[in-house]
């Protein structure tokens, strides 16, 4: 499983967890820093975190670590968990991504993670910045549910696989 976040300024670091499932400890101990330190590497205090509707995400737990740890999360009751047209990562930037690993350098485990690692240095900021501008609608449903930030460039996307995602 590969976890990846997007912004405005573009990629997070790739986080592979290539063992086991992922339930929301597992989340919470080896992703949500990844994307705290990033997140507040470029932005500082001015980040606002959204998730997917994945189960390590919306647990409770996980919920907590977000609104304890970050200075802006948008929860699981104010975004459509489940909807591509409102999450760059699925709608877009997965595709891009996929495309950028040479698949035929990925003939074991150990080159297939470093080829992922490759390719997700070759995701240029200009797709990211393309995709996070087609989302005009999430803005608008942000603002419906009163979170509505201005600066729409500030809002942190993240996803995660959620074939290996607990049940």
């Amino acid at each position: 499983m590969v976890w990846l976040g997007v912004c405005s300024e573009g990629v997070t670091p790739l986080v592979i967890l290539d063992t086991g499932t992922v339930n929301h400890q597992r989340y919470i101990d080896e992703v949500l820093p990844v994307a705290l330190k990033y997140g507040n590497n470029v932005f500082g205090d001015d980040l606002t975190f959204q998730q997917d509707g994945a189960k390590p995400h919306t647990h409770k737990l996980s919920q907590k670590w977000c609104n304890d740890h970050f200075p802006g999360v948008i929860d699981k009751d104010h975004w459509p968990p489940n909807s591509p047209y409102l999450n760059p990562l699925d709608c877009s930037i997965w595709d891009k991504f996929v495309h950028k690993v040479n698949w035929n350098k990925a003939q074991s485990k150990k080159k297939l993670i470093a080829e992922l690692k490759r390719a997700v240095k070759r995701i240029r900021k200009e797709v990211v910045l393309k995709s996070l501008t087609l989302f005009g609608c999430c803005r608008i449903c942000c603002k419906n549910d009163g979170i509505f930030n201005e600066s729409c460039s500030q809002i942190f996307f993240n996803t995660v696989s959620t074939t290996t995602a607990e049940q």
